[in-house]
Parts: structure tokens; sequence; C-alpha cells
């Protein structure tokens, strides 16, 4: 009986450790080895914050160069090929027997066998992007065979391999830094800031006190003077922080960070794994609203209620503090990157009644979790329950066109600072139905614009966004224009190959198609600038004719055909 007493005991007091921090996952080490042939540095790391989106992976550097050998880290197989123009370029995805799925972007070349492959499948199915799944047997690979040469394609803006391994059973994005790779990192997070909100109103309508802080000569961070008073009953807290590894000054993003209130542990999140469907959700980490009008990067240490499929660890509540009885509260907020290297912030909050000088915000208020719409004359909007994280006054108004071709009034909806999860629905009425085949619906704020071919009921026109901001309807009768980079009927012996540019009016070109001699024909389109065809087989010396057809969201269409010599 004293031996489950004391059993149950133990179990216990392990219970009550464990519920206070989450329990790292255990993952296989040294079975992946570096994709590289040189010495890890990292550009960025699994979890870094960027805009709309968590960074899902491993950035490693080349050195500076393209075309260094991209090694396969496991044994498996090539289980698919994405080729766009932004996003990952050109990348591989590997399957392992172990359930794992490793993916190298930002790829230069396939090896040889897969290149050919890929370039009889792009002919076949006529379209230079591409996204392939393969059968097992078709490309097995063993660990350390070259499988590709790193590059610069896609969305990268430098020569870099991105690296990342997935659960094969569910894609989701594993941190590769929790695999044993070769990464050299003792050196300890960096805490930089610290902001306080005051949670009973909307994170998108205030503006939080915050702190650069202090490194004491115990290595840890505080504030001056080291209790803050405020007049909110209910707070919460982010901070700016960063990483490095060992012999590198870049700041990457942070791996872990507990909130403990008297020394109770609240909430913790951890970059360990993360979903591409759920990857937009850095909305709800970050103070978006701070960001959005140029501020730091702050990490929330509180969950918002629209935030679903969260990285949060709720241990003892949401992040939200209660501090209305009045007494001094020590708060602790610890740091620790993927290795277990660990900084600590500490100081005190305590509340002190002060009046309400919340002014009431403009605008109908919409909640999450909950459907909701506006509607009047001319225009109408509608919320869905998973479009906001959290509570917040919605504004309307009308400010004078902006478009030329303008052929609608002009809606503000809502502010750039308050992040859609999902995208919301925009109706506008025309003024001129009868040209609806070629009328787009546009968003455009003081950074950019985008336009979008709607829905048509009656002469309302309806279309998504992921964005709030002004929305119009606009005539567009003007075709994209296409530029040649050589002059027609040159004589291209000596080129490499032929390119054009591709302008629209609104930006919105699509459904690109190039024929020679009557025949389909492969371009390249990387980045989305120039459309780029390097002579080869299908190519042969001798005259030619090719013909390019472009056509725009709205549909108008331009073909041309250009005569050369080979």
């Amino acid at each position: 009986m004293k031996y489950l007493l004391f059993i149950a005991f133990l179990l216990t007091i392990f219970s009550s450790v464990f519920s206070q921090s989450p329990v790292s996952k255990q993952y296989p080490s040294n079975y992946f080895r570096d994709p590289l042939n040189i010495p890890i540095s990292l550009a960025a790391n699994f979890g870094e914050l960027r805009t709309n989106h968590f960074h899902m992976g491993l950035d490693i550097r080349t050195e500076k160069r393209e075309n260094l050998p991209v090694y396969a880290a496991a044994d498996g197989y090539v289980s698919r090929i994405k080729i766009e123009p932004e996003g990952f370029g050109q990348a591989i995805y590997i399957n392992h027997p172990n359930g794992f799925t490793t993916v190298y972007a930002h790829l230069n070349s396939f090896f040889p066998a897969l290149a050919d492959y890929i370039k009889k499948k792009q002919y076949k199915l006529e379209t230079w992007k591409i996204f392939l799944d393969l059968p097992p047997e078709m490309f097995p690979v063993k660990k350390g065979n070259v499988i590709a040469h790193s590059g610069n394609t896609g969305g990268s803006e430098g020569p870099h391999l991105h690296f990342e391994i997935r659960r094969t059973s569910d894609d989701t994005n594993l941190n590769p830094m929790l695999f044993g790779l070769p990464i050299p990192d003792n050196t300890k997070p960096v805490i930089q800031r610290l902001a306080v909100y005051d949670l009973n109103q909307s994170i998108y309508e205030q503006t939080p006190r915050s702190w650069v802080l202090k490194k004491s000569e115990d290595g840890n961070y505080t504030i001056i003077p080291d209790t803050i008073t405020i007049s909110a009953s209910k707070t919460g807290f982010a901070i700016t922080a960063f990483d490095t590894q060992s012999a590198s000054s870049n700041p990457n993003g942070i791996y872990e960070a507990v909130l403990y209130d008297n020394e109770q542990a609240v909430l913790s999140f951890q970059m360990d794994a993360i979903n591409y469907n759920d990857t937009r959700n850095v909305n709800a980490h970050i103070d978006y609203k701070t960001r959005a009008q140029n501020g730091p990067w702050l990490q929330q240490l509180f969950e918002l209620p629209g935030y679903k499929h969260s990285i949060y660890h709720l241990i003892g509540g949401n992040g939200v503090i209660d501090i209305s009885d009045g007494t001094v509260h020590s708060i602790r907020i610890e740091v620790k990157d993927a290795y277990g290297n660990s900084s600590c912030l500490k100081y005190k909050i305590r509340y002190v009644e002060n009046g309400s000088n919340n002014h009431p915000a403009a605008g109908k208020m919409f909640y999450p979790m909950m459907v909701d719409g506006y509607e009047d004359e001319d225009c109408a909007f509608y919320i869905g329950e998973k479009c906001l994280y959290d509570s917040v006054h919605i504004q309307y108004s009308n400010p004078p066109p902006l478009s030329p071709g303008a052929v609608s009034m002009a809606h503000s909806i809502g502010a750039l600072y308050i992040p859609l999860q999902d995208p919301f629905m925009v109706r506008i009425k025309t003024n001129r139905p009868a040209e609806r085949n070629r009328i787009l619906m546009e968003r455009f704020d003081r950074k950019k614009k985008e336009v979008k071919k709607p829905e048509w009921q009656g002469d309302w026109a309806s279309a998504r966004f992921q964005d709030f901001g002004n929305f119009q309807l606009v005539l567009d009768e003007e075709p994209p224009v296409i530029t040649p980079h050589f002059k027609e009927g040159a004589n291209l012996s000596r080129a490499s190959g032929v390119a054009f540019t591709i302008k629209d009016n609104f930006d919105s070109y699509k459904n690109f198609r190039a024929e020679l001699d009557g025949k389909w024909l492969l371009f390249t389109n990387d980045k989305g600038k120039a459309f780029i065809y390097k002579f080869d087989e299908h190519c042969p010396r001798g005259k030619h004719q090719l013909k390019i057809s472009v056509e725009d969201e709205a549909g108008n269409k331009t073909i041309k055909t250009f005569k050369f010599i080979r």
C-alpha cells in the first residue's frame, strides 16, 4: 500500500510539473543529414515572423552562390514536384519511410532524369507552372544523392536553400532544428521590448504601453522602474525578441516563450509544428496593428478569441492576467531557443483604478465566430465566422472614386490594421450594368491595388477579399501589352533564347500562351517578370513564326505574331 501511495504521489508531482510547460516532441535525431555540403548558416529559422505568414522551414545560406549540389537528406522517393513563379519557385518533395517528408525549394535545376520527365509532362499538359504527385517506384533516392542544384527561384530574395521537414500523414510542418541537424547554437535569445495591453477592449482599438528592456548583470532582463501600474483590470503582454546561432549575428525567430503570473505558468507557445493552412494565423500571434503602422514585431502572450488551431498551450488560462485584486503581481517571461538556451524577463504589475478614458469607436461592432454584415443603398459587406480574430468596430464610408475607369461609387470598409483570417464578401452596385463583362472589382489602399472578376446578381457585383480597404467597380477595356526583347525578323542564331515582357493596366494578366510554328512552346516566368524561352530541341535552326497570346482578368486578349531566324 505504501508503494502504491508513493507511486501516486510521484504521478501527482509529474502531472503538476508537466502541466506547467508542454512536453517537448521527440523526433528522430541524426536521421536526416545536412542537405548541403557546407556548414549550416541560417538566414531564417522555423516559425520566424513574416508578413501574413510564419516562416515554415530553414533558409540555409549558400555563401551568396547558386548551383550548389543539394543532397537527399535521407533515403526515400521523390513524391512531388512544384514549379511556380512565386513561392517555392522550383521545389522537390521527398517522402521517407519513417513517416516524414523533406522539401527543398528555390532550386535552379533538378537531377537529369527528373528534369527530363518534368519537361515532357509540361509539354504534354502545355503548362510551365506545374504541381505533380509521383509514385514511389518512379524516382527512388538514397541519402546523400544529388537531387538538385540550389538557386534563387520563386519568392526568394537572394541565393539560398529553403528546407522543410513535414509529417507525411497530414503535411504539417515540423521544426527541423528538433531533428539533430548540425547547427551550432550556444547563444541565448535576446528580449528587446515589452508591451502591455488592456484586454477589456479590442486589441485593434488601443495602443499598448511599451518599454525597451534593460539587461541586468545576471544576463536577464527587466524594466525601469520594475513595477507597472495600469488602470486595466485585465491585462496581456507581448514581447519583441530574437535568437541567433553561434558565430552569427543574424536575428532569427525564437522557439518558445512561457508566461508566469506569481510563479504559476499561465500560457506558452512553441514553434514546433504549424500547418500551411494555419500559417496566416501569424496575424493573430503578433500585434498586427502595431506592425501595420510600421511598429516592431510584438509576439502576444495571450490568445485572441478567434484564433483557432493556435500555437499556444493554455496551461492556466488564455494569457489574460486578472489584476483587479489590486495586489502586486510578479510576472516572469521565459524565452528559449530550440536548443534550450534561455533568457528571462521579470517585472511587477499592479492595478490602479483611474476611471474610464475609453471613447467608443466609430462603426458597427463585429465579433469573431459570428456571421454578420452591413448593407447600404449601393454597397454591402459580410463578415464570416472565421474572418476576425478579435471583436472590433468596422467603419464604412464613401471616399471619392480614385480610378478614372470607375463605374460605381467608392466604398471604404474597415481599416488596414485589422487582419482577416478568411476573405470577406463585398457587394457593390454599378451604374453601368450593360458592360458587366468587362467590369472588375478593385481594392486599393496606400500601398497596393488588386482586382477580381466579380460574380453578378442583377446590378450587384460581388467578390471576396483578404484585406480591408477601398473598393469600387472599374471598367477595363484595355488589353495587355506584349513587348518582345528582340526585333521583328531578327537573326537570333547567336542568342540563347527569346523573352517577352507583359504589361497590363491592372497588373492582372493571365493565360499566357506561346506557339512556335503552331505547337505549344515552354516559356518560364520566374518571379512573374519576363517570359523566357531558352533555345532547345523544340526550336531547330531556320525560320520560325512565334505566336504569343495573353488575356487579362477582364477577358481582354492580345495576340501577336513574331518572326525570327535561329
